[in-house]
């Protein structure tokens, strides 16, 4: 006998354990419902972030387009190549940034 009122005292804190779990869920459901009703400023916030990406992107090709509309001269492209041991896309693009000013570009190549 003495075992059966073991058994009982046991399934009282399995069901208070049980409880307590139920209890959780519960807090943890409701956090998700409120959650869930406030989209409206989500919703704006991702607008915002599309459109500012959009006019990143279209200030960066226009940037990219005045770069490509700047002149340079093939000698001034092999002198930064061998100067300063760059591959050619990098000494037309640093022309190109410093308006095809070989001085300015190789000013900007030592110092950066």
């Amino acid at each position: 006998m003495a075992s059966a009122s073991k058994k009982g005292a046991d399934a009282q804190p399995a069901a208070k354990k049980h409880d307590d779990g139920a209890a959780d869920l519960e807090r943890v459901t409701d956090y998700v419902e409120e959650i869930d009703g406030n989209t409206e400023g989500i919703e704006e916030l991702v607008t915002q972030l599309t459109a500012s990406r959009n006019q990143k992107a279209a200030e960066k090709a226009e940037r990219e387009r005045k770069l490509a509309k700047v002149s340079i001269s093939k000698d001034d492209v092999s002198l930064l190549m061998s100067e300063m041991e760059v591959t050619k896309p990098v000494a037309e693009r640093t022309l190109r940034l410093h308006d095809g000013n070989v001085v300015n570009a190789l000013t900007a190549l030592v110092n950066g």
